[in-house]
């Protein structure tokens, strides 16, 4: 079971293991690393976005035809690193706070406060302006937390959970498997009252404890993210919604079939989802901004949702 910390291990070793291995197979690579060749893809799209400057430049120009992995700057970012005094201070900053983060593991505590007591000594002024300053995380970070330990010390879960295409609470018992995220913080785990695997959103989980239950789901293959995290049967319902100007985002977060320019410089955009009612909320939420054109019982639906909401704000 991968977790985001064991993840970060990976990707660590692994910009160690591709510097001294040019053109290394990717089905090597995976094998040495005990992970699949799709989550191994899964890191090789991150890498790109890391480097040696919080300000973007010299990042790992890394990538990979599928079969062979290439590093093309190797040299350029193999230089000791030297922090600026902002960056040496920002560093500090977010350790503290991770060192403070909730059901963190102890060792993983340990090593980063003697990593951050060597910052501190190389930092001199920027470590002094860093102290003055405190970040605290909301309840996601304490969520993460507990979901971490319990993938760690492979511990069963009770949430209670928010799902906004019921707008209800439930209470169910998880079995975590890994964290990840794709826009949002989610994590995967069998779900006992569902039998089955779910995804939950962390911002949505109003209440979890650990369970003294040990951890024991299925054998299941992990889901194939590279794509997002929903992706859409060819034979889910089809739905299509107009948007204006104001509504153009929902092209970029909603996978589609098709999006269509209209005059008023809108969007007529077809998509396909396995549940069309969870997009009323959706509609809900764009106002004036869109509408859903077909199918016409969503589209009453979303309309008579619109008026009981309108009717409670006249009342």
């Amino acid at each position: 079971m991968a977790n985001a910390i064991d993840q970060t291990r990976r990707m660590l070793s692994l910009v160690t293991y591709l510097r001294e291995r040019p053109g290394a197979r990717v089905s090597d690579v995976a094998r040495a690393f005990g992970v699949t060749e799709a989550e191994l893809i899964g890191d090789l799209n991150v890498l790109p976005l890391c480097g040696t400057s919080f300000r973007g430049g010299d990042l790992l120009d890394i990538d990979t035809d599928g079969e062979r992995i290439w590093w093309h700057n190797v040299d350029d970012v193999a230089q000791p690193l030297r922090l600026a005094a902002d960056e040496a201070a920002a560093l500090l900053v977010a350790a503290r706070a991770v060192a403070n983060l909730p059901g963190l593991r102890e060792s993983d505590r340990q090593a980063l406060l003697r990593a951050t007591a060597k910052i501190e000594g190389a930092a001199g002024e920027a470590a002094g302006a860093s102290s003055r300053l405190s970040v605290t995380f909301e309840s996601e970070g304490s969520v993460f937390a507990d979901v971490d330990r319990a993938i760690a010390e492979r511990r069963r879960l009770w949430i209670r959970y928010y799902s906004p295409s019921r707008d209800e609470l439930t209470e169910r018992e998880v079995d975590p498997i890994r964290l990840f995220a794709v826009g949002h913080t989610y994590f995967e785990g069998w779900c006992y009252l569902s039998e089955d695997r779910r995804t939950f959103r962390l911002d949505r989980v109003a209440e979890i404890r650990l369970l003294d239950q040990p951890s024991d789901p299925p054998r299941i293959e992990p889901r194939d993210l590279s794509q997002g995290l929903v992706q859409p049967a060819g034979d889910d319902p089809e739905v299509v919604i107009e948007v204006g100007p104001g509504g153009r985002w929902v092209a970029e977060y909603y996978p589609h079939d098709l999006a269509e320019e209209l005059p008023d410089g809108g969007l007529r955009i077809t998509l396909r989802t396995p549940d069309p009612g969870s997009l009323r909320r959706l509609a809900l939420r764009l106002g004036r901004d869109g509408r859903i054109v077909s199918p016409a019982d969503l589209a009453g639906s979303a309309r008579d949702a619109a008026a009981r909401a309108l009717a409670a704000y006249g009342d």
